[in-house]
Formats: structure tokens, C-alpha cells, sequence
């Protein structure tokens, strides 16, 4: 009966699977922040790939994470087709070619030496025009290798317009690009900094928006979509399910969610306490995020909530 009259419900198919995978490792590396998450080489990226398709997820983010050496202050080693993750993503769309969705982000943080999502200027500022630039060459080369869609996840302005722009030239209208419209200033990033290797030091707070507001996020809400969003993103989920549904309300494109590391890693945490049921947390958060709007929701328990889902639906 609850069943019968459940008023949302969760589809594998609206799961995403955030992966990363690294240069320079021989084996998978644990994320120790992040139980259950790992640096993948190509090779197990490719198996666990595989997995996640066949479990019914989606589609799939990457992240790439260089080696120390190849980071420089304009993260030039994100764009080169052969950096991990352009090389990740050619070997992915060769495989599974659209038997799912290829997402790669679109953003520096992870291939530059100072840690922020865009070029610094002499006075130690992000400086968003020569970083709308970068963006360009970025999301062109993400096209390239294979990507379905790119995402922007630095929140500089103009960026939806500018990669738009340069998928278009290059020949990639097809390319649909979503943007992380409301990314906040979050406290809940710690484990994925540990992930990507973040050189990161200070903060992002000068173009993440501020958690205590929300009439900021309306406001790169409409921009992204008068930019040519096809998708928008509300990040981190949990602790801002009243953002993703005002973005739910005033959108007439897709809205997508992102259960951040953090937000991850305590429910892990708190299971291994033995505080709370793990899955049966992950399950209810995922479904929460659903309830308040999201039509997408990137997950590092996807899979695993996915297969739970086919094995409670008798058509699964």
C-alpha cells in the first residue's frame, strides 16, 4: 500500500556515479575521507565503469587527477588529450559508447598548482575573464575525447555563454553543458579535496556563493539558463534542499543535485559507529533530494542504491 501511494519516487536512471581516476597510480588508491570510494587507474575505472552501467545508473562524472608535477598555474594539463582525464574519457566512449551519459567537469581546481577553479592574477584573485578562457579550451577538449556533456562547476560568470560559444565553433553543438548554478561556499568539502589532491590553500568564497543566501542563486539561475544551460545544478544537496527547490519551481530545464563527499562520508561514518543503518540513510537522503525537486542526482552511492532499487521493483 505505502508503495501504491508513495508520492516520489527513485529511479536508477536518475542516479549519477561521480568517479575519479589518477595519473601516475599502478593500483586503485582509497579515498580514506570516503569509505568505499578509490583513485581508479584507467583500468579499473574501465571495470567499475562497466559496473555501474550495468547497474542501471544514469550516467557518469569524471574527475581527473594529474600527477603533482604536471599541475601549473593555469591548469594547462586539463585541456592536453593526453592528460588523465581527456584519456579516461576517449577510453570510456570507446567502450560503453551511449549505452550511458559521459560527464566530465569542467573546471581548473584539480590541474592547477594553487587549488582554485580559475587563473589567478598577480594580487592572488581569480580573474574571471582569462578564466572563461581556459574554460573554452577545457570544455572543447572534453568534447573531443568523448564527453556527452561538460560542467562548469567554477562559478565564474559567463561561463555557460562562453563554452556554449566554443562547443559551437568547434563543432559540438550536440555537447549539452550542465551548469553548477548554485555551488556554495561549503564546509562539506573536505573529503573530495582529499580526492583530487587539492593544493588549495585559503578559500573559494570570493565566487562561491554564500550559504546563508538564496536570492543569489535565483539570480545564476536565470543567467545560466538565458546562457543556454541545459541542465542546471544545485551543490551541495542535503543542507540546501530549499535551494533545489526553488531552482525546481523557476527552471524549465532538467535539475540536477550533487550528495557531496562530505555529505557522503558522515552517513558513512555515522554507520560505522553503528549509530544508523547505512543504507537505509543513503536511500532516505537520495529520496529527500528527489522529494525537493532534483530530476538528477549525483551520488558516490549510486550503484549501490541503484541495485537496491532493482531488486525491490518486480520489473527490475
Amino acid at each position: 500500500m505505502r508503495r501504491l501511494v508513495a508520492q516520489t519516487r527513485l529511479d536508477p536512471a536518475q542516479l549519477v556515479l561521480p568517479m575519479f581516476v589518477a595519473d601516475g597510480i599502478d593500483v586503485p588508491r582509497p579515498i580514506t575521507s570516503m569509505p568505499g570510494v578509490v583513485n581508479h587507474t584507467l583500468d579499473s575505472l574501465r571495470l567499475a565503469a562497466a559496473e555501474a552501467v550495468a547497474s542501471g545508473v544514469g550516467g557518469l562524472m569524471l574527475f581527473g587527477v594529474p600527477r603533482p608535477e604536471d599541475k601549473d598555474a593555469d591548469g594547462t594539463c586539463g585541456a592536453r588529450p593526453d592528460g588523465i582525464l581527456n584519456r579516461a574519457l576517449t577510453m570510456l566512449r570507446e567502450d560503453l559508447g551511449d549505452s550511458t551519459v559521459l560527464m566530465a567537469d569542467t573546471c581548473l581546481d584539480e590541474f592547477t598548482d594553487h587549488g582554485h577553479c580559475g587563473v589567478v592574477d598577480a594580487a592572488g584573485r581569480v580573474d574571471n575573464d582569462a578564466t572563461l578562457a581556459r574554460y573554452r579550451e577545457l570544455a572543447v577538449a572534453q568534447a573531443r575525447a568523448g564527453a556527452h556533456v561538460v560542467s562548469p562547476s567554477g562559478m565564474m560568470d559567463g561561463q555557460v555563454a562562453a563554452i556554449r560559444a566554443a562547443l559551437d565553433e568547434a563543432g559540438f553543438p550536440e555537447v549539452a553543458i550542465l551548469a553548477y548554478t548554485a555551488k556554495y561556499a561549503s564546509a562539506f568539502y573536505g573529503p573530495f579535496r582529499e580526492a583530487v589532491g587539492s593544493s588549495l590553500e585559503g578559500d573559494r568564497r570570493t565566487y562561491q556563493q554564500d550559504p546563508a543566501n538564496r536570492t543569489e542563486a535565483v539570480r545564476e539561475l536565470l543567467a545560466d539558463l538565458d546562457e543556454g544551460a541545459d541542465m542546471v545544478m544545485v551543490k551541495p544537496a542535503m543542507s540546501y534542499l530549499d535551494i533545489v527547490r526553488e531552482v525546481a519551481d523557476l527552471a524549465d530545464r532538467p535539475v540536477a543535485a550533487y550528495q557531496i563527499s562530505g555529505e557522503y562520508s558522515m552517513i558513512c561514518a555515522a554507520a560505522e559507529r553503528g549509530w544508523i543503518d547505512r543504507d537505509a540513510a543513503l536511500d532516505e537522503a537520495v529520496l529527500s533530494i528527489v522529494r525537493a525537486g532534483a530530476s538528477i542526482v549525483l551520488t558516490y552511492a549510486a550503484v549501490e542504491i541503484a541495485a537496491r532499487l532493482r531488486r525491490v521493483d518486480p520489473a527490475g
